[in-house]
């Protein structure tokens, strides 16, 4: 066995082992500081492409999942948690699009006045955290999503977010927000 199967094998166990995702610098820790992690994961993930779990990235942390094909063999009858409302899901939207944003500018986009608990309700569900502050008056408090936000919705990172093209495909757009775009392309094209 040589010492980059030692270094697979090591990687493997920690991952395995793991409650959570974990860094290339977190797994370095175990494993060892010189060690080739990037080159060990890759080989991992080449080993484990197509069987019933599989190596992921999801940002910069990497993890063991079941295949998404063999997910419904898992699936056991557990209580049903609350959905997120309106309000949540476009605060969700408009802080995972143009991260880092503030609570004004959140409310400026969805154009009415968002409450306290709507973004407590995102933080409790571990998809959004605060981000910092603004250098302007006032120091506005910012908010990103994290990566159990990128984990929860199977994204690798942000440009994984669908594009406006692919949720036109996908019937996702209100029609009144397609027929306003329609409408304002046409008079921008009558002017010219």
């Amino acid at each position: 066995m040589t010492p980059q199967d030692d270094l697979g094998r090591a990687v493997e166990a920690v991952l395995f082992a793991s409650e959570a995702p974990m860094t290339i610098d977190e797994i370095r820790a175990h494993v060892g500081a010189e060690a080739d992690v990037r080159g060990a994961l890759a080989a991992l993930e080449a080993i484990y492409a197509g069987r019933g779990i599989e190596l992921v990235r999801r940002g910069e942390r990497w993890h063991f999942q079941t295949a998404a094909d063999l997910a419904h063999l898992l699936r056991r009858d557990r209580e049903e948690s609350r959905k997120l409302s309106r309000a949540g899901i476009e605060t969700l939207a408009i802080i995972a699009y143009h991260e880092p944003v503030t609570r004004a500018e959140i409310e400026a986009i969805r154009g009415v006045q968002i409450s306290k608990g709507t973004i407590d309700v995102l933080m409790e569900a571990g998809w959004v955290r605060p981000a910092g502050r603004r250098e302007v008056p006032g120091r506005p408090l910012t908010y990103a999503t994290t990566a159990g936000f990128l984990s929860q919705f199977g994204l690798a990172s942000r440009r994984d977010l669908p594009g406006i093209d692919d949720l036109k495909a996908a019937g996702l757009l209100d029609p009144v927000d397609l027929a306003f775009e329609a409408e304002t392309s046409e008079t921008v094209t009558e002017d010219e």
